[in-house]
């Protein structure tokens, strides 16, 4: 891995964990940190209530290339709808409600982190989306 990959992974792990702990305070449940599949990642999968929810986290260090959320594009709307619905299949779960929440971190130098919390921030989508 690159130098510039290195820290760009490390940066978003860091991201994730305070996305995480951030959920847990607010009453949810984190089911599972970054699950992978053939199709793709999920960053974290909690449970709010009896609601799954799939959760991306984008952490920058400032604004300079737009807002954290931005970078949750329809491409990616797509991507993280086909593997959630794979991982509800997977576990028998499909007759359960779920959403998609986005977690942006702003982490500037020596501040602490500005966490955003856009719950239910887009609709699945695509022919495989979960609820059409």
């Amino acid at each position: 891995m690159t130098k510039g990959g290195w820290f760009k992974k490390f940066f978003g792990d860091r991201g994730e964990r305070a996305a995480a702990q951030y959920l847990k305070r607010l009453g949810y449940r984190i089911l599972a940190r970054q699950s992978r599949s053939r199709i793709g990642e999920i960053d974290l999968i909690a449970l709010d209530g009896d609601t799954i929810v799939f959760v991306e986290v984008k952490t920058r260090s400032s604004h300079v290339k737009g807002h954290p959320v931005e970078a949750v594009d329809i491409a990616k709307q797509k991507q993280l709808t086909r593997a959630a619905l794979a991982w509800m299949k997977q576990r028998r779960l499909l007759g359960r409600r779920g959403r998609f929440d986005v977690v942006a971190i702003t982490w500037r130098d020596g501040e602490r982190p500005v966490v955003e919390h856009f719950q239910n921030a887009f609709s699945a989508i695509g022919s495989n989306s979960m609820y059409s």
